[in-house]
């Protein structure tokens, strides 16, 4: 990788990290399922007039908008306005990658091999050890929110296995689909308040969108479905390991955050866990080539 796409690489992750901390400052202003409809309205606007149509069908692209959209940043955006730690959730959404590996078994027909299972149960070790941190605390169902964000998005990635090799297109079309159902959610649930706290949004709140909707969203995955261009998946996807590194970075510096032992030792688990799933497999290949020699 080139010195100028290893700094984009890097630049890319650790926008998506300080995406957390956004979020935060972003549903204290905005209820969560209006946030959700200003995210998505930001990215298509203006985007969509300068973007062409993905050469895909209209049902993956709903599909992925009802996913990524309307189901995985509704929870995320509502767990983090019930107190789920930014740092925190930047974690338990990389709970996405075991996820999506039993739903590729399920519907992709991919069978894992023994680094990428025992990297699943070690991650899932280390989320329980986060989790008895707040049995009976009002933590817990944030946690299992975030956690059904992270299967939300985990579906999504199989729509984009189904819908091959994915653009910037293919983001700023899909998001077509998030803005009017959450609108309407965001007026049954949230009430006609939600709509006025969008005029009476703070420079924070305000800077909050633009940054999850263009920083985040339009730059992150159109540069991110750049470097997937430019190199191997197995190259590019590591990168993501360092997510979470950057959202407990910015959850500390820009919001105060402190983590306790149990969630340190749990984060641990869930970072070998996810180390175990990337580079388990070239780990071994590269020992039996250093031992047929």
């Amino acid at each position: 990788m080139s010195p100028r796409d290893l700094l984009l690489a890097l630049g890319v992750v650790i926008i998506w990290g300080l995406n957390f901390v956004a979020i935060k400052w972003g549903v204290d202003d905005v209820p969560p399922f209006m946030l959700t409809a200003l995210r998505y309205i930001g990215c298509v606007l203006p985007a969509i007039f300068f973007v062409k149509r993905p050469k895909v069908s209209w049902l993956l692209l709903v599909g992925y908008g009802l996913t990524v959209g309307v189901l995985q940043f509704s929870f995320l955006f509502t767990a983090v306005r019930l107190g789920m730690p930014a740092g925190l959730a930047s974690l338990v959404m990389q709970m996405q990658v075991f996820i999506t590996m039993g739903l590729a078994m399920l519907f992709l027909g991919e069978r894992p091999g023994p680094f990428r299972v025992g990297g699943a149960l070690v991650a899932l070790v280390g989320l329980a050890t986060i989790g008895t941190e707040h049995l009976g605390g009002v933590v817990l169902v944030p946690l299992l929110m975030t956690l059904a964000a992270a299967t939300f998005w985990s579906m999504s990635n199989i729509i984009n296995a189904r819908a091959g090799k994915i653009d910037l297109g293919f983001v700023v079309w899909g998001s077509l689909v998030p803005p009017i159902p959450m609108l309407i959610l965001s007026w049954i649930f949230e009430g006609p308040g939600a709509y006025a706290a969008v005029f009476s949004m703070t420079p924070l709140g305000l800077g909050s969108v633009l940054f999850i909707a263009y920083a985040s969203t339009l730059f992150g995955y159109g540069m991110w479905a750049v470097l997937l261009g430019r190199y191997p998946a197995s190259t590019v996807a590591p990168f993501a390991l360092l997510v979470p590194v950057s959202g407990f970075a910015g959850a500390m510096i820009f919001l105060g955050e402190g983590v306790s032992l149990l969630e340190i030792l749990g984060s641990l688990l869930i970072f070998l866990g996810l180390l175990l799933n990337v580079f388990g497999t070239r780990w071994l290949t590269a020992r039996r080539l250093v031992g047929s020699r």
